[in-house]
């Protein structure tokens, strides 16, 4: 049942000046467009974001000015003898010319109109008589409502003392953190949503099922975009003709480096595909020198920290047989393996391909090949794949774990142990990798398929353990 703009679900996220509302709003909604600011009252209006999934509107959040006289409205309140459904049109229509109650009257027009109540507070201080007077209030209004703990960092935590006096004054209580809240946090935010009114609950089971469906939509385009970008790493070549008057050492040189610049684009465009995928439009990712994204992806930390051990890396030459020479050369050298070259970096992982010789050393890299160029690539390393495929995940990780609340750049830095998924993988998904490897580097219609369609499969998988652990 498609709902119509006057049913969609509409919530008031409201509460005192810098707890966390705006922020709440921008991770509920999926929009890092929200100004969050430092400073208290920097939201004087209130703004109404629609969440839409295919174009079709499903829930509405207001994003609220603070209260600002909290015990001054409360008093008012309690002195009104009217119907108990005139009590705020009656307190916007007196005060909404009043420049001492405009925020007051600005935060509650929305839930005059039929909005539920999301009330913020933040967790990391106690309990004050101000917010006593906005919880009752609030409970005055009769609105379903909802009070949400924003756990800010802090060394203080009263959580504890705010779960006791919202137990007076709400339907339901939950702990969000706005910075940190995944897509499972979103959801279990709106299942606890349909329990504070119950004619919301079909319609909200609705939102639920939409953002399900659109999150499998995305990981499957996310799933699609890295085995693109795996192909194309896989597969790449570059190559020159040789004249008479060309010298071949520079053009080894050149495209020594532009190889691997070409790969870093291929993967950086990935990298974009999926930050845009999961609507994070202003934020850039900035990692610390310390964080292993941040090293580039020819690095020696990079390969030392990332795909199969020495050992798993035998064990999948050996399930590939002779077609994997390179990968038994890697196992046998260790992670130095000789191919630091003057060039530097990492030039196809020990194997990249010069006019059709497999690199071993810094000398006798080139030749010619028909007599007339030289090439570099593919990549006939195993360990390449991997490589490629942690990078990936560690991206998606990344941005699916970054609430679009958060409006800081830091993040965990990793130095030490395999830390990408591969070497986690099983002995039998392994199995999958190597020969969907073997594939794309010696592709064969039948032999391709067959192998292809389970390493999707297992991508795919990876990918939802992260959203659905």
């Amino acid at each position: 049942m498609t709902l119509s703009l006057e049913q969609i679900p509409e919530f008031a996220v409201v509460g005192h000046p810098n707890e966390g509302k705006s922020s709440v709003v921008s991770t509920l909604t999926e929009d890092d467009n929200i100004g969050i600011s430092p400073v208290p009252g920097e939201t004087r209006v209130s703004g109404s974001y629609t969440v839409e999934i295919d174009g079709q509107a499903i829930i509405r959040f207001v994003d609220t000015p603070g209260f600002q006289v909290p015990r001054q409205t409360l008093a008012w309140f309690k002195a009104f003898d009217g119907p108990r459904e005139e009590l705020l049109p009656a307190f916007i229509r007196a005060h909404q010319e009043d420049p001492f109650f405009r925020d007051e009257c600005e935060l509650l027009s929305p839930v005059a109109r039929g909005a539920g109540i999301i009330y913020v507070v933040d967790g990391s201080r106690p309990v004050r008589p101000d917010d006593v007077a906005e919880m009752e209030i609030l409970r005055l209004t009769g609105r379903p409502r909802m009070a949400v703990i924003n756990a800010k960092a802090g060394d203080r935590d009263y959580t504890d003392d705010w779960r006791r006096e919202f137990g007076l004054h709400f339907n339901s209580v939950r702990v969000f953190n706005s910075n940190t809240a995944d897509f499972g946090e979103r959801i279990r935010m709106l299942e606890s949503l349909k329990s504070i009114d119950q004619d919301w609950e079909r319609a909200l089971e609705q939102v639920i099922a939409a953002l399900n469906r659109d999150w499998d939509r995305r990981n499957e385009l996310a799933c699609a975009q890295i085995l693109h970008t795996l192909e194309r790493c896989l597969t790449f070549t570059l190559s020159r003709k040789l004249t008479r008057d060309t010298d071949a050492e520079q053009i080894k040189i050149a495209l020594g480096h532009a190889y691997p610049r070409e790969i870093r684009g291929m993967e950086q465009e990935m990298f974009d595909q999926i930050r845009d995928l999961f609507r994070h439009r202003l934020y850039q990712v900035v990692l610390p020198d310390e964080s292993l994204l941040h090293h580039d992806l020819f690095s020696k930390t990079t390969w030392e920290l990332l795909g199969l051990t020495q050992g798993q890396l035998a064990a999948a030459g050996a399930v590939m047989g002779g077609s994997m020479g390179a990968v038994a050369d890697v196992a046998a050298h260790g992670l130095s393996f000789g191919i630091f070259t003057a060039l530097g970096g990492i030039l196809g992982a020990g194997s990249a391909v010069w006019g059709g010789k497999r690199i071993t050393g810094t000398t006798g890299i080139g030749r010619r090949l028909g007599g007339d160029r030289i090439q570099v690539g593919p990549c006939r390393d195993l360990q390449f794949l991997y490589i490629l495929l942690d990078r990936a995940l560690i991206y998606y990780r990344l941005i699916l774990g970054r609430a679009h609340g958060r409006r800081d750049d830091t993040q965990t830095a990793v130095t030490t142990g395999k830390l990408g998924v591969s070497s986690q993988l099983s002995a039998g998904e392994r199995k999958i990798c190597a020969r969907y490897f073997n594939s794309v580097i010696r592709p064969g219609k039948r032999k391709s398929q067959d192998a292809r369609a389970p390493f999707r499969d297992l991508v795919t998988q990876l990918l939802e353990r992260m959203v659905r652990p």
